[in-house]
């Protein structure tokens, strides 16, 4: 008896420190309703650092492959990934950016000083028609914003015109005259950015009722996005929803509001490295990542009170780790390496953006190219394809897909006082396929997970998974890459279950069928 009652207590010890906790996943496909919008997986590209030239746009006469004068691989990367939307030109610059100044032929364009990021100046060889050339050209969704901080109505209202009217008018005549008969199909309309700041430095009151303004101006079946809050700024998305919503019973003037978020080491002064950092700097990460949650949460719960039927969307038009410049960059050009603790917490994001597709209808990495936590490097005529593009590439299997809602239970991987989920995921289903997207925060630990489905049978499991043999790999040009996608193997599904495998920090993709 005393035996028994002694394996008894070393069996519940041993429960108490997660030797054998076992994670286990529920999905529940037959309550599958709600659509992951493509846009989610939206990307951002401001006229920031070597973003936009010598990023995407290198000009007609360079000796790097190009279409049109965008580069030829990147163009071909991006296809590849399956980009669904971008966003332009900015950010910061869109509100001191005048779009007439980026029209007509090239050499006769006026240059403009970017004020906000390395006071260089550019000559707006790139402007409204190179951009949506190259949205056509990759397949994207395009996403202008207007400027609010520095233009006018008019302006504002005559761009609209210029891209997306067919009637007879001055600026449809101009539109012609610059080479584009038809006018392009523009959906997404940001109006104004970060107002609270570099927009303007505005109160959400001043701003709520400008926004109004400008939305009465333009014209057209447009998805409209309001400038929302910084952050956690609650009392901001209190005042911008109550003050607009009241217009969307007679006539819709708001249909989407944006959110920026960023991921720091540890804050905005100590943002720390991007490829030098410890177990620490990792937890650290992943554990400030996870606090976007709570942002969902709760400025959905304030958009609830307002809008009870989920008719605006919840854009997370900047989101993504921004931590210190490369030594040796140019400062104001936030260029930084990307790790494979950027494919977790571009996994982990993802997820979160899925598993609150009820409300959220977009987001935006920031950003595209060669600033922030961008999906590619470029150096002359190389190009580097960063852990968080596979990681993209992996999820693209979710866009317009059908959500699963799923209850998953994960231990904590624990370190330096902090505490995140071992695991965390999503799951949708499209064309008969079920696919799980799983990220392993534990850097040491492989997590074994059950998984259990409701509501359909599966005969075969394939998989795909990115990870490293170190915490910091990353792809640099001219190596061989550390960090990429590769297939997987997964157990045939069972009764109902599968059990897999998750190595140690890692991002895998299950599909079931």
């Amino acid at each position: 008896m005393k035996k028994k009652i002694f394996y008894t207590f070393v069996l519940l010890s041993l429960f108490s420190l997660g030797a054998i906790a076992q994670t286990t996943l529920y999905l529940h496909t037959d309550q599958a309703e709600t659509k992951i919008n493509r846009e989610i997986y939206g990307h951002f590209a401001e006229h920031l650092g070597r973003c936009i030239y010598g990023g995407i746009y290198v000009g007609e006469d360079s000796d790097i492959p190009n279409i049109r004068g965008f580069r030829e691989d990147l163009v071909y990367a991006l296809k590849d990934m399956e980009i669904p939307l971008l966003r332009w030109p900015g950010g910061c610059f869109g509100d001191t950016y005048h779009w007439k100044d980026g029209i007509g032929p090239k050499h006769e364009r006026p240059s403009m000083v970017n004020v906000h990021w390395g006071g260089v100046t550019e000559d707006n060889s790139f402007g409204t028609h190179e951009f949506l050339d190259f949205c056509e050209l990759i397949e994207a969704e395009p996403y202008i914003n207007l400027n609010v901080g520095s233009g006018t109505v008019r302006e504002a209202a005559e761009w609209v015109e210029y891209v997306t009217s067919k009637n007879i008018s001055p600026m449809t005549d101009l539109r012609k005259k610059n080479g584009r008969e038809e006018p392009w199909d523009v959906k997404y309309w940001g109006i104004g950015n970060e107002n609270w700041g570099c927009g303007g430095n505005m109160t959400p009151e001043y701003y709520a009722d400008l926004y109004i303004r400008f939305a009465s101006y333009c014209h057209g079946d447009l998805y409209r996005i309001a400038g929302g809050p910084n952050v956690d700024d609650y009392n901001w998305m209190e005042v911008l929803m109550k003050k607009t919503t009241r217009h969307n019973r007679h006539r819709r003037l708001v249909q989407g509001v944006s959110l920026h978020n960023y991921t720091f080491t540890n804050s905005w002064g100590d943002k720390g490295s991007a490829t030098d950092f410890d177990e620490k700097g990792w937890i650290s990460v992943l554990n400030n990542t996870l606090k976007m949650e709570t942002l969902l949460e709760r400025h959905s719960t304030i958009m609830d009170k307002y809008d009870p039927n989920k008719e605006i969307g919840l854009i997370v038009d900047e989101w993504g780790n921004w931590f210190n410049v490369e030594p040796g960059t140019t400062p104001g050009f936030l260029y930084q390496q990307n790790t494979l603790r950027d494919a977790l917490v571009a996994g982990i994001n993802l997820n979160l953006f899925n598993n609150h597709a009820d409300r959220v209808k977009m987001s935006n990495i920031a950003q595209t190219v060669n600033v922030l936590q961008s999906v590619i490097l470029t150096k002359d005529e190389e190009i580097v394809l960063t852990p968080t593009y596979y990681v993209f590439k992996m999820y693209a299997v979710h866009q317009d897909a059908t959500l699963i809602p799923i209850n998953l239970k994960s231990g904590q991987y624990k370190y330096d006082g902090k505490s995140v989920p071992s695991v965390y995921g999503s799951a949708s289903t499209k064309d008969g396929v079920v696919s799980i997207t799983l990220c392993n925060l534990n850097p040491n630990k492989a997590e074994t997970i059950d998984i259990n489905i409701t509501g359909q049978e599966f005969a075969s499991s394939t998989g795909q998974i990115i990870t490293a043999t170190n915490m910091n790999d990353y792809n640099d040009f001219g190596q061989e890459e550390k960090v990429t996608l590769k297939s997987f193997s997964v157990k045939k599904p069972k009764n109902g279950k599968v059990s897999v495998e998750l190595p140690a920090k890692s991002v895998v993709l299950v599909q079931l069928q």
